[in-house]
């Protein structure tokens, strides 16, 4: 009997974690079916297409990993199964078992055959895995160390003297650093510059280097607005000693008001941390907005207190229009709350359609048609929780949404369909999106990861794309609509494997191969993340540009 699998969902990004060598490895088929070969893809173009993208069995190994069907998710240890309600037990749909009894797979199953001891594994701690897994040199880490950097070398020259603008106005670089990570996390912003990258270097005359590097930078600017986060603090700690020392020109209120933002800031800066933001991932959004729209308030009535006092006189003077619109605090304020209200300003409850092929997943449709590569959010109740999800749209008449039945939300969409839901209608820019900014490209998918890529198959596209998915039990799984919008393509434009019928594939290797036929300039892959990290690496070894998904997309 396999052990259940437990997983917590965040910002549509996979999150499965297991430390072993190659989450996609299987056995060499040959061993249990000698006619192994003649097993038939449900793709009638896809006969013998497996030996053509896997030129030798090497490719073919044992593994004992099992990869998140969806993109939004993390495995968490074993070990600590019932500490909490929240966290679901899901057995995946590409290569865990069916739940179902009436279920036949195509292969025999682990119960029925031989059972290969699993290799010991190494104990790791939960934080270093999801902070070291993907390396110790990332761009995300590098862009929060140089962005964390710059702030404390402004903040040790201001209390040494060297800096006097700083050391005056100590708040205002607390507000513009709130400003900076609020920008890092704006939609409609980040839906600009995305536009804009692809737009101005979605040239074929650009070359490869910049493109790969945009695409660094702009896949990692949450290392960034982590970075602001913690320097927003820090500035304000350096403020508030300041303000303690000259304690006879200031209020117990700026005093109350100040030390009360910093709290928050401080709560909202622990909420995001690793262990607490995928072990218990509502009570990290909850915090995270309910904290931070307090800290906004309050930082309101600290920019009116502030300038209003009067030091000589001991009061808050009544006149302040002329006050606010001369301060830099003012604007940077005003800014910060345009950028929070928009995103809530575009709230709507929509009409969807909800079907669901199994139970492992339901397909949610909406009206108007949406651009390739683009994620949107849905919610049940939209102050408590949201639910990122990849956009399948033809671009003309609706588009819809394939979510894995992984936590209480999207299981509920299988056994209990609403005919309403809440959703954001200005949708966001990811990863995907930047597939428009090159020439040719190999787009890798697992599970129900496959929806953010569909619509480049479905819509013009200025890219030339390949698609690869493994997937387990497509046609059971995932319904006839999905199978039907893989068909009527070149085979060597895409390329399914059903792990049911083929078996599981060392994708690492299967991609590289790919990528090298199709001669794709990148390769761009939404996995669980060490399936991801393996295809990135597999790729980057064989001198392929490529990326995916990390744990702060």
């Amino acid at each position: 009997m396999q052990t259940p699998v437990r997983f917590s969902s965040c910002r549509g990004v996979a999150f499965e974690i297991k430390p072993h060598a190659d989450p996609f490895a299987v056995a060499n088929l040959t061993q249990n079916d000698p006619h192994g070969s003649s097993k038939k893809s449900w793709f009638p173009w896809y006969l013998g297409s497996s030996s053509k993208v896997f030129p030798n069995s090497s490719s073919m190994q044992r593994s004992v990993s099992r990869a998140s069907s969806h993109f939004c998710d993390l495995d968490l240890d074993e070990d600590d199964e019932d500490e909490n309600e929240d966290d679901i037990i899901f057995e995946s749909l590409e290569e865990g078992q069916d739940e179902e009894k009436d279920d036949k797979p195509v292969l025999p199953s682990a119960s029925k055959r031989e059972q290969i001891p699993k290799p010991a594994r190494k104990q790791e701690s939960r934080l270093s895995v999801i902070l070291l897994d993907q390396g110790l040199f990332t761009v995300y880490k590098r862009l929060f160390v140089v962005c964390f950097t710059l702030n404390i070398i402004g903040l040790v020259l201001a209390a040494a003297g060297h800096f006097p603008y700083a050391r005056n106005r100590a708040a205002l670089f607390s507000i513009a650093n709130i400003l900076s990570l609020t920008l890092c996390r704006s939609e409609a912003f980040l839906r600009v510059v995305f536009w804009l990258a692809v737009k101005v270097l979605g040239k074929s005359w650009v070359p490869l280097p910049i493109k790969t590097a945009t695409t660094s930078l702009l896949q990692s600017l949450g290392g960034i607005h982590s970075s602001c986060g913690i320097s927003s603090v820090a500035w304000l700690i350096y403020a508030l000693i300041l303000t303690l020392k000259d304690r006879e020109n200031t209020s117990p209120e700026i005093i109350g008001v100040s030390s009360t933002i910093l709290s928050l800031l401080c709560l909202t800066c622990l909420a995001p941390f690793p262990l607490v933001r995928h072990l218990h991932h509502n009570v990290f959004e909850r915090i995270h907005r309910f904290a931070g729209w307090t800290a906004l308030a309050l930082l309101w009535a600290f920019i009116v207190l502030t300038i209003s006092y009067d030091p000589v006189t001991k009061s808050y003077s009544k006149e302040l229009g002329s006050r606010l619109v001369q301060r830099q605090e003012f604007w940077f304020t005003i800014a910060i709350t345009i950028l929070i209200i928009t995103p809530w300003l575009t709230v709507r409850r929509v009409p969807v359609n909800i079907s669901a092929p199994s139970g492992h997943a339901s397909i949610i449709k909406f009206e108007g048609g949406i651009k390739s590569g683009i994620l949107g959010r849905i919610s049940p109740s939209p102050l408590l929780e949201w639910h990122a999800f990849g956009i399948i749209s033809d671009g003309k008449t609706e588009h819809m949404m394939l979510a894995g039945a992984v936590g209480d939300f999207t299981k509920s969409l299988v056994s209990n369909p609403p005919t309403h839901l809440w959703v954001r209608t200005v949708h966001f820019a990811g990863l995907p999106y930047l597939v428009n900014m090159y020439n040719r490209v190999l787009v890798v998918a697992t599970g129900s990861g496959i929806c953010v890529f569909l619509s480049f198959l479905l819509q013009p596209c200025s890219a030339d794309v390949c698609v690869l998915w493994v997937a387990k039990g497509i046609a059971q799984n995932f319904g006839k609509e999905i199978k039907e919008m893989m068909n009527g393509h070149p085979k060597e434009k895409v390329i399914v494997h059903d792990t049911a019928v083929l078996g599981r594939p060392n994708v690492s290797q299967m991609s590289v191969d790919t990528a090298k036929r199709w001669r794709a300039e990148v390769v761009i892959v939404t996995s669980n993340p060490e399936g991801s990290r393996d295809v990135v690496n597999a790729c980057k070894a064989a001198g392929i540009p490529a990326f995916g998904p990390i744990w702060d997309s």
